[in-house]
This record gives C-alpha cells, sequence and structure tokens, in this order.
C-alpha cells in the first residue's frame, strides 16, 4: 500500500484513479477499487497513539481497546471504496465536530496524565481535518459521477455492559438523517439486515435502540451534501471477546459475507431509487481487477496441488489379473489390488498448503472460497496417501461423503421400475470406441489425445488434469452406450478442462470442492437430455449407491459381488466391474454420488442458469461464487458447452424415464 499526501490522495481521486493509499501521517487508509456510489467508512477501527501521546495517555492498551471499533475496517474490506482509521480515537476522534475530537475525559476515565500541549492539540485535530477533507472530495466525485453517494458508518458496542437481555446484533441510528427523504432506503437496509443469518447467532436488527446517529460524520455530510445519505450501523460485539479483544474466527469472517452481501443489497435499492445508474446485479458493484493477492495465492496453490488426480493413484495397476483369478476361484477371493506410489510426501504437502497467503486476500467470498479449496485439497491428500490401508475408507468418507438414506431409497426406487426399453446388442469394441471419439473431437475446436488402456476400471475416462481420454481396451458397447459415453466424457468432462485452460484462475482446473458430484451429475444429465440416457443406464447408477452402501456395512468384495448377480440379477463383469469400483483403494465411496450429482443437475437446470457451472471443475456449492466471478470478469463465461445447452433442438424424453427422474428429483 502506497504512502500519499493528502494533495495527492485529493488529485488522484479527482482524476478517478483507482488505488490503496495511508495517508501521510498514517491516520487513516484510503482503498478504491472501483468508483462506485457508495463509501464503507470504518472511523473507530484504529488503535494507534502517536509516539509523543503514549507516555502521556493514563490508560493502558486494553482500556483504549474495550472503547475502540476493532475489526470493523475488516468488516468493510470486502467493499469497493474503504475509509479506514487507523489512530486511535483516544488521539482524536473522527465522530466528534473539530473542537471536541480531542478527549479530556470520556466514560468517566480521564484520558492523559499529564496536559496535551496546544502543538498536539493541533496536531491531533490537523489529521481529524485531512480526513474530512479527503472524504468530502471523494463524496463529491462520487454525487458528480452518479447523481448522489452513500455511506455505511461502520461502528461496533459492547453489549454485555449494557445489561440489557436482548440487544440487537445491528443498530441503525437515523435522528440526525431526513427520514421523509430517505425513508424507504433506512427501512430497505433494516428489513436486509433483518433477514441475515449467522450459525449459532440469533440476528435482529433494530434502528434507534442503543444508539440513535448522533456522530459527527453523518452531521458533516447532512450540513454539506445534500444528495449523500449516511447510514450510522452499530454491530453487536458477537464476533469478539469484548472484554479481553480476542477476535473469534469463525465468526468474524461469516458476519463479514453477511454484511458484503447486505450492504450490496441495499446498495442496488439505493441506485435504482437514488442515482443516475440502475445497475442489476451485485456483483457489478465490485471491482472487476483481480487482487495481486488472489493472483499471488492461486499460482501458488495450483503449482503445489497440479496433478495431484485422484484415481491416478485409486485405480488398480493389476484389474485384469485380479479379476481373472476372482473368478478362478469361484467368487470366494477378495482381490489384493496393487495402485500407484504416490509421489509427494503428505505431510509436507499439508504443511505447504496451510502456510498459502490465504489471509492477504480481503474480500471475504473469495477468500472462503479458497479456504475450502484448501481444506478440500489437505482431504484430498489424506486419502490418496491411505490408498491400500485401512483408513482409507474413513478418508474416503470425509472427503466425497456416505449415501443418504434420500440416496439410498431413490435407488431402491429407480431399481424396482420394470424395464421397457429393448436390450441393444453390444458389438462395438474398443478400437471402434476410440474412432468415434476421435470423430466426436474432429466437431469441436479442441485438440485431444484418446488411447486405449487396461489401467481402468470404466469403459471410458476422461483425465481432468490433461486432455486425455483413455479407452478400456476390453470395453464392448451398444451404440446408444457409446452415444452417452461420449456426451459424458468428451461433452462435459473434457470440455470443462479445455474451459479452465484459458481461465485466470487456476483453481477452477484443479477442482472446487464437491466438483466430482456436479461434473457426474452434469455428465449424467447431458446423457439424459441428449436422448442417450436408458433405464439400464439409471440402474447401474443406482447399483453403484447399493454397491457403496454395502461396503459401508463390512461386507466383503465376495459377498457383495454375489448379491448384485444374485438379487440383482446382473450379469458376472457388470457385477465384478460395480464392486471393483467400490472396494477398489480399500474402500471408495464416490460412486453413490452419479445419482445423487443427476437429481442435484436436474434441480438446478430446471430453475436457473447452469452454463457457468462449465468454466472447469466447479461445484453446485459455489454457483453463486462463480456467478460473481463471472459478471465480476475475473474469470471468462464457458467458451465450450455441451450440445445439450448450445442446441436448439427440444429434447423430447421418453415419458417414463420423464416420470422416473421427475419422481427423483
Amino acid at each position: 500500500m502506497q504512502l500519499l499526501s493528502e494533495h495527492a490522495c485529493i488529485e488522484a481521486i479527482k482524476k478517478g484513479e483507482r488505488f490503496q493509499a495511508t495517508i501521510e501521517g498514517g491516520g487513516f487508509s484510503l482503498k478504491i477499487d472501483e468508483y462506485s456510489f457508495f463509501i464503507c467508512t470504518a472511523i473507530h477501527n484504529g488503535h494507534c497513539l502517536r509516539q509523543e501521546l503514549v507516555n502521556k495517555c493514563a490508560l493502558d492498551e486494553a482500556e483504549r481497546l474495550y472503547e475502540e471499533d476493532p475489526f470493523t475496517g475488516e468488516l468493510i474490506s470486502s467493499l469497493p471504496i474503504t475509509l479506514v482509521a487507523l489512530d486511535s480515537r483516544y488521539e482524536y476522534d473522527l465522530n466528534r465536530t473539530l473542537e471536541h475530537c480531542v478527549y479530556d475525559r470520556v466514560w468517566g476515565k480521564s484520558v492523559w496524565s499529564f496536559p496535551l500541549t496546544e502543538q498536539e492539540y493541533k496536531v491531533s485535530q490537523h489529521k481529524h481535518l485531512v480526513f474530512y477533507r479527503v472524504l468530502g472530495a471523494l463524496i463529491e466525485k462520487l454525487q458528480s459521477q452518479f447523481g448522489a453517494s452513500l455511506i455505511y458508518d461502520v461502528h461496533s458496542y459492547n453489549h454485555q455492559r449494557l445489561k440489557i437481555k436482548d440487544t440487537p446484533v445491528f443498530n441503525i441510528g437515523t435522528e440526525q438523517l431526513n427520514r421523509h427523504r430517505w425513508k424507504l432506503v433506512i427501512q430497505h437496509w433494516n428489513k436486509t439486515l433483518n433477514k441475515a443469518t449467522l450459525h449459532n447467532v440469533y440476528v435482529r436488527s433494530a434502528t434507534d435502540e442503543v444508539f440513535f446517529g448522533r456522530g459527527y460524520l453523518a452531521s458533516f455530510v447532512r450540513q454539506h451534501y445534500r444528495n449523500t445519505l449516511v447510514l450510522p450501523t452499530e454491530v453487536k460485539k458477537i464476533f469478539m471477546n469484548e472484554n479481553t479483544g480476542d477476535v473469534y474466527p469463525l465468526v468474524l469472517p461469516e458476519l463479514k459475507e453477511v454484511l458484503k452481501q447486505s450492504i450490496l443489497s441495499n446498495a442496488l435499492y439505493f441506485s435504482k431509487h437514488h442515482t443516475n445508474k440502475n445497475h442489476s446485479r451485485k456483483a457489478v458493484l465490485l471491482s472487476s481487477k483481480i487482487e495481486s493477492s488472489i493472483l499471488k495465492l492461486d499460482k501458488q496453490l495450483y503449482h503445489l496441488a497440479r496433478g495431484i488426480e485422484t484415481l491416478t493413484y485409486i485405480n488398480p495397476k493389476n484389474i485384469a489379473v485380479e479379476k481373472k483369478r476372482f473368478f478362478a476361484k469361484n467368487y470366494n477371493y477378495s482381490p489384493s489390488f496393487t495402485y500407484r506410489h504416490l509421489d509427494i510426501n503428505p505431510y509436507e504437502f499439508r504443511e505447504k498448503l496451510y502456510r498459502l497467503p490465504v489471509d492477504d486476500i480481503r474480500d471475504v467470498s473469495i477468500q472462503q472460497f479458497y479456504r475450502d479449496v484448501i481444506d478440500a485439497y489437505s482431504i484430498k491428500v489424506d486419502m490418496i496417501a491411505s490408498v491400500g490401508k485401512e483408513k482409507f475408507l474413513y478418508n474416503s468418507l470425509r472427503y466425497y461423503g456416505e449415501p443418504s438414506e434420500n440416496d439410498n431409497k431413490t435407488a431402491e426406487f429407480l431399481l424396482f421400475a420394470k424395464e421397457f426399453e429393448p436390450e441393444e446388442a453390444r458389438t462395438i469394441d474398443a478400437t471402434e470406441i476410440r474412432e468415434a471419439f476421435l470423430a466426436a473431437i474432429d466437431k469441436h475446436p479442441i485438440k485431444c489425445q484418446v488411447i486405449l488402456t487396461d489401467n481402468i476400471i470404466a469403459n471410458a475416462m476422461a483425465k481432468s488434469t490433461s486432455r486425455l481420454i483413455q479407452i478400456n481396451r476390453s470395453a464392448c458397447i451398444s451404440k446408444r452406450e457409446l452415444n452417452a459415453l461420449i456426451h459424458h466424457e468428451l461433452e462435459v468432462h473434457m470440455l470443462t478442462t479445455v474451459n479452465s485452460e484459458s481461465q485466470k484462475l487456476k483453481v477452477f482446473k484443479l477442482g472446487l470442492p464437491g466438483n466430482t458430484c456436479t461434473q457426474e451429475g452434469l455428465a449424467v444429465l447431458s446423457e439424459y437430455m441428449t436422448g442417450n440416457l436408458t433405464l439400464r443406464r439409471l440402474k447401474m447408477l443406482a447399483l453403484r449407491v447399493i454397491a457403496v452402501k454395502m461396503m459401508i456395512k463390512n461386507y466383503d468384495f465376495p459377498r457383495t459381488f454375489k448379491i448384485l448377480v444374485d438379487d440383482y440379477e446382473l450379469n458376472q463383469d457388470e457385477a465384478f466391474r460395480i464392486t471393483a469400483r467400490v472396494y477398489r483403494g480399500g474402500g471408495f465411496t464416490k460412486d453413490f454420488l452419479y445419482l445423487r450429482g443427476l437429481r442435484m443437475a436436474l434441480q438446478q437446470f430446471k430453475t436457473c442458469d447452469i452454463s457457468p457451472l462449465f468454466v472447469g471443475k466447479t461445484s453446485f456449492e459455489y454457483l453463486d461464487v462463480i456467478n460473481e466471478l463471472v459478471h465480476r470478469k475475473m474469470i471468462d463465461p464457458p467458451v465450450l458447452l455441451p450440445q445439450f445447452i448450445t442446441t436448439k433442438k427440444v429434447y423430447c424424453p421418453d415419458k417414463v424415464l420423464e416420470y422416473l427422474l421427475e419422481a427423483m428429483r
């Protein structure tokens, strides 16, 4: 952050320059990521006293901190324009008039052990004047550009000393506001905050219940800037221990996200009714420039985690040999699979993961987004490091989860359905499958390699870290199954891989938490929307859920195989494939996610635009964040989309299949 004089700061504002700076003398910081019509201030955030005043102050740091508003600057850091005080209110209070900004006695305590000199008073008052001159220049700039502006004046308050049982989490002080002119904006702000939710905290917002907004900032703006509204907002210190000053590290980011979304919602309302620009989305109110801290973290994370692809380490190397042995021993043998060795040190990897500078990211949504990715990769590496060991199942459950009661009931529901389609002959071998994939690839502006292999269990698999599609050398499928494979592996898995390569943020190439459920759900949805999903295929996905359930219940490999053959009438090859998929590694729970993913994909497809999910290896859970990043132009919309989204042809599914999927949804 640069150091600027008052004059340089004001000149930069007049020119419309975007910058981040600390004012000379260190009184406050100003960040302008984007010239929007609203400002966020935290004028009691500071804790600094200039050196010549430290020895004169009668209060220790803890006493000063108690009456200050620590972390309020952090609460607003996601927003595009922020003014954050760095000096303590005990040096000079920005929410008091110039004449009264330096305390002698306050809250029943004398502030100074020795009287301040006239010069010391003047220095403090000068800092007060500088703040308001810079704020005034900023308001003038925004009013000239947008016709009106808005200030969220954020404070915090100690609630325990009030001895009131039900104090509000948010208190809006309206005493100095023109309530006739700004009535609807104030009401909207209060309603928006009342809708907020926090984990383990009852949220309530009120106006003029605990504080009344009598501070100087509100009176200064009302006196000089008719077209600017200040919303003095006190936040209850639920995010910290008000007596010790210790922050609650899980509450602060959650509250920060609540304030970000609430401010954006209210700012949109203000924009519609009071500015000359009617914005339609929250994201357009935020900066379109990617923070350097985001790019730095993203680059380091990608360099660390690239190439860690789960199936590379979990697909058995000796699947063909063990299958022969299993059948030769009359199905009374649990295959002993071997796997590729992990070529990284999992302990060093986790240590490096948690050293990544995620705290440097100011935007709370993006910061939490990367935190989640880092946590997920830590669990993923634990899982890969335990392949073939007893602990693998535990780690697989941590990473993928397990079938819910709803998943199990959905699977049983589908398995109960009677077959209504004639079964197609399976005459297309691996070589023909490869040729069909190559022909399909030619229809897209991408380059992709297709190879035959003995080292996968599935009929085909697209590698998420490279442009490679593998075909099982022993595969033999029908024409409709071939089309389904192409739409599954190429039209979803490979296209999202290619899309991710063009993104500025490489996290979308690595994969977000929950990307397996999303990728497989979208891939099966693609099969369905192109007319290539069959009831038989749905039943296979359902049987994977059943097999995962049996494995978790500690059934051994032969028992699960025999139940699939005897109770569900699968042929032996199919039963072995499903059982091997689930028992590889020591208990791989991933396969239940295909059916859950399809259900979620259907729901999303019916209710919203799912195309942003194709920017890379994304997740349903992060669709709102992805949309925000696209609208802020931090990532590009997907260039390549599957046929079922781009085609104008309306697919009319079989009525029985449509009924089953609607019931499942």
